[in-house]
């Protein structure tokens, strides 16, 4: 038994042994345009492997995590955040939350929206035009984004899978520049590839983001197809119905937003 005790630690630390060396030969210069290749490849496969453990350290941290309070923020520091728009129904819940959000505290604030919405923008132009009588000049910085839809209508899973990847490499630019410390969303699909990558970020230590889910009040017995997929990822879940708390463990029932 402390045979294999031993077996089991000594050969990861004689790897790193070995792998260190490597590096050092490829650092010197010691190393021919083989040994160099090999050494690429071992780097390759242990950062690979590295990844993937913290991925799915954090997806099962994250989806074992059940928080019933919203965490609280800083009155000294404001954070900037990122607000996922959908389109009708969608739209109508996120402004109203918005509204209510005290401007210093969540600044600056990016909407990000599909390429299709036609009406969300002018409504979110209107929604900052109210924050601004409540907040500084300062605190009023604000920027829209559209993005190509992850999902039409109608649309079948199928497809879907592919205008999900191409709208979330379309993505990608934009959450490296902004890396927003909140992202903000209540179920459009637009938001799937937007809180995916603020959870790699995470993943890869280039971000803290912190996301929050909250369920549209027309999902009154089962989650949305993004709420699915989201429950894994988003830090905090919410929902607004008090039947969904009793049929899923992480939600947490906080009645109409």
């Amino acid at each position: 038994m402390y045979l294999n005790i031993i077996t089991m630690f000594s050969l990861p630390i004689s790897y790193s042994l070995y792998l260190c060396e490597r590096v050092l030969n490829l650092l010197t210069g010691e190393d021919d345009l083989w040994d160099m290749f090999i050494t690429s490849i071992h780097l390759l496969c242990v950062s690979i492997c590295f990844f993937l453990c913290r991925f799915i350290y954090l997806v099962i941290k994250t989806s074992n995590n059940v928080v019933k309070i919203l965490p609280k923020q800083s009155k000294d520091k404001a954070m900037s955040t990122m607000i996922v728009i959908g389109s009708g129904g969608h739209t109508t819940e996120m402004l109203r939350l918005v509204k209510v959000m005290t401007p210093s505290l969540y600044c600056p604030r990016t909407y990000v929206m599909a390429s299709t919405d036609t009406t969300s923008e002018f409504k979110v132009h209107v929604l900052e035009e109210h924050l601004a009588t409540k907040a500084s000049r300062k605190y009023r910085k604000y920027s829209i984004f559209k993005i190509p839809r992850s999902r039409h209508v109608g649309q079948s899973f199928f497809t879907s899978a592919f205008s999900t990847i191409y709208s979330f490499l379309k993505c990608v630019p934009m959450m490296l520049y902004h890396r927003p410390e909140l992202v903000l969303c209540n179920g459009p699909g637009t938001c799937v590839p937007i809180c995916i990558l603020a959870f790699l970020l995470r993943t890869l230590f280039l971000s803290n983001t912190i996301i929050i889910f909250i369920e549209s009040v027309c999902r009154v017995e089962s989650l949305s197809m993004t709420g699915k997929i989201l429950y894994y990822f988003a830090d905090v879940f919410l929902v607004q119905w008090p039947d969904l708390e009793q049929k899923y463990s992480r939600v947490a029932y906080v009645g109409r937003v």
